[in-house]
């Protein structure tokens, strides 16, 4: 399942993540805010695959205007089902045009790179496009540690580095126009910027890979529990027994809320597991 419009609209997306019901998410603006919610999510330690989409509601707006890009391994056969397999797998970048290159230790996107303990890590990011850019940015943890630009437009960038590491974290790679969120603009209705962002390479220091914000986990619960009041006092319902619905369960409520308590649960046992190891 993948989460169109992300983060919006801001209700279910906690729910459906925290319980492992996500595949990706689809980021289709290139702002602050999407950029914000994704980094915090990834920071408290969820895995999230990150996806294009065009977003088409007008003629006046191009199919794919923002596309998702898969790396599919060479001993796997290029198929719809393998597509798939790889968007879960993180393999993906997002692109309104450049196309993004990227790995750590040799490591693809979409992998998990461990290390015995703290040392340095060797960053290789190149994007290439037909559309102008300006700026190839290497993001940890949503802090901007490297980057390559030029003042003129170009078609291709590239950078190198050796990261420090001494904790678990995530890594990723991101190019737009100057200062990387404008003025490079499609001429579409939206005039949505020109970027691509990769979806994580994540690097385990010393054991499983494991990341907790506790702010973030104090929030979807915040969201979660205005769910469950917008599902019960606000949502508008048909009386039972005047529809069917596709789910085939009798009580639609029931099946409606279902997801939110696990949500809850599944975010307390992580807020558990932080106090047993503080």
């Amino acid at each position: 399942m993948i989460q169109p419009h992300f983060p919006e609209p801001p209700g279910e997306h906690a729910a459906l993540i925290a319980t492992g019901r996500l595949d990706g998410v689809e980021m289709i603006r290139q702002q602050p805010m999407n950029h914000e919610y994704y980094y915090r999510y990834l920071n408290c330690g969820y895995r999230l695959p990150l996806v294009g989409g065009t977003d088409k509601m007008t003629s006046d707006v191009p199919v794919g205007l923002y596309r998702t890009y898969v790396h599919i391994p060479e001993d796997e056969g290029f198929n719809y089902e393998n597509w798939c397999r790889n968007v879960v797998r993180g393999r993906t970048f997002l692109s309104g045009g450049p196309i993004l290159h990227f790995r750590v230790e040799g490591h693809e996107i979409g992998d998990t790179v461990r290390l015995l303990g703290p040392g340095t890590v060797e960053v290789e990011a190149r994007a290439e496009s037909v559309l102008p850019m300006h700026r190839l940015e290497l993001i940890q943890e949503g802090r901007v540690v490297a980057v390559a630009e030029s003042h003129e437009a170009t078609r291709r960038l590239e950078l190198k580095e050796r990261i420090k590491i001494d904790h678990h974290t995530w890594l990723a790679a991101r190019c737009g126009g100057p200062d990387y969120f404008g003025p490079t603009q499609h001429y579409d209705v939206w005039r949505r910027g020109v970027f691509a962002h990769s979806s994580p390479i994540y690097v385990a220091c010393g054991g499983d890979w494991w990341m907790f914000d506790r702010g973030t986990a104090q929030y979807m619960l915040t969201l979660v529990e205005g769910d469950l009041a917008y599902i019960r006092e606000n949502s508008r319902q048909y009386a039972p027994g005047a529809v069917t619905h596709c789910h085939g369960e009798e009580d639609h409520m029931a099946y409606l809320e279902r997801p939110f308590p696990e949500a809850q649960a599944a975010i307390q046992e992580r807020i558990r597991r932080l106090v047993a190891e503080s």
